[in-house]
């Protein structure tokens, strides 16, 4: 089963906004076995709307829209809907009475233009929207469902999750479709690719690996695709035990949602550990993405950006001497900021960075892409140093990940610290 996600709106063409939509649809039908072959993003003119819904007619089995739902007069998917179908307004009296109690609910009255949102066209399955004013709709021409939602993605979310998704399970027969990722750290994608060679070589034509390197990581996506599910599940898991036999030692983690720092949250929950961070080059960004894991208080003790000179001496209690002795950018100082921030937080682990990111060397003599990572445990500090070149971008991220990957492979190391 194929499916096409366009995205109505001049905003997305130009930029002023960035298309998160398309993404989320795609992962909720993959999840249900259906294929998104294309995604397009258009204008909002009914012309070129029409004859994009006529292109896609009879190729595919979905055509899935979001954008141009709403009141004002630039909401023109509705009105093309209508066109396209060859069909009539009718007011929905229960999406109406929807409308009049989501604006009771705030104390406001509803004009006539909300009210109007009502009109949908006769030929439409609604698809409830229990978070806004526009319906969806889902309209059959031929062999292919064309669906429309809004835009606003806490409105689309909730109509794909609530309804468009269980509509399609039970009108269509599906394959079933099972993806593993596999998490690996330390080594770029093409060292990954060369170990792994003989093994891909020998995967089943219906198991597919695709590589998604990013900074520091490559996670490695199995993607298994047939008729009967307990083959395929059967299958997946024979291929990743014999991975792992491979590159067990870069491994950090599978699927999608086990990313590294749930994986350190993980561990040092159960070990009853806490970390913090002080961070000159990468600005907080290591804490912010500790943090972004649900329970993390429950580990994460705190952070300093000790971006500045100063700070490191008056905040994280950094030598004077040892800076002028070493500089800014040095082993020396990144283990003496790691010990000042894990008795300032008193935590048991901590993790510190000190760095030129560039473009200028700033307070530092260092090469810019150089970086010092120091991370301080319970019995002792270990400092590693690199460089990442540039771009600053670059330089940030890396040093983000290589940090990360150190921290995770040192409380493996020590579990009853």
């Amino acid at each position: 089963m194929k499916a096409t996600i366009v995205t109505i709106g001049d905003e997305i063409l130009i930029g002023q906004i960035v298309d998160t939509n398309s993404g989320y649809i795609a992962k909720a039908l993959d999840k249900i076995g259906v294929q998104t072959t294309e995604m397009l993003s258009i204008s909002d003119d009914k012309n070129h709307i029409l004859d994009t819904f006529a292109s896609l007619q009879d190729k595919v089995d979905l055509v899935i829209i979001t954008g141009g739902l709403g009141p004002t007069k630039d909401d023109i998917t509705k009105k093309t809907f209508c066109d396209y179908f060859e069909d009539v307004f009718v007011r929905n009296q229960e999406v109406e009475d929807h409308i009049v109690a989501l604006f009771t609910k705030l104390n406001f009255i509803p004009t006539q233009i909300n009210k109007d949102q009502a009109l949908l066209p006769s030929k439409a399955k609604v698809l409830k929207n229990n978070y806004g004013t526009a319906a969806g709709m889902w309209m059959e021409k031929g062999k292919t469902v064309f669906v429309s939602m809004p835009g606003v993605p806490y409105e689309m979310k909730g109509i794909v999750n609530e309804e468009l998704i269980p509509k399609i399970i039970s009108e269509y027969k599906r394959p079933y479709i099972i993806h593993k990722t596999i998490l690996t750290y330390g080594q770029g994608e093409s060292i990954v690719a060369e170990r792994i060679e003989n093994w891909e070589n020998n995967l089943p034509e219906y198991i597919k690996l695709a590589y998604l390197p990013s900074p520091g990581r490559v996670r490695l996506r199995l993607t298994a695709r047939g008729e009967n599910e307990e083959v395929l599940q059967k299958a997946i898991q024979e291929n990743i035990q014999s991975l792992t036999t491979i590159i067990g030692d870069i491994i950090v983690g599978f699927d999608e949602d086990e990313t590294i720092e749930v994986i350190i949250g993980r561990l040092l929950s159960q070990q009853g550990k806490t970390i913090a961070t002080a961070e000159s080059c990468t600005g907080g960004k290591i804490a912010q993405i500790l943090t972004s894991v649900a329970g993390a208080s429950n580990y994460f003790r705190g952070s300093v950006v000790s971006y500045a000179t100063d700070s490191k001496i008056s905040v994280l209690g950094v030598s004077a001497q040892t800076i002028e002795k070493y500089s800014v950018v040095s082993a020396a100082v990144v283990s003496e900021m790691a010990l000042g921030i894990q008795k300032l937080m008193k935590a048991d682990y901590a993790i510190a960075t000190t760095g030129n990111a560039g473009p200028s060397k700033g307070d530092a003599d260092a090469e810019v892409g150089t970086v010092f990572i120091a991370l301080a445990t319970p019995k002792a500090v270990f400092t590693s140093a690199f460089n990442f070149g540039q771009p600053r971008e670059k330089v940030i991220d890396r040093t983000t990940n290589k940090a990360l990957e150190i921290l995770q492979k040192e409380i493996l190391k020590n579990p009853f610290n």
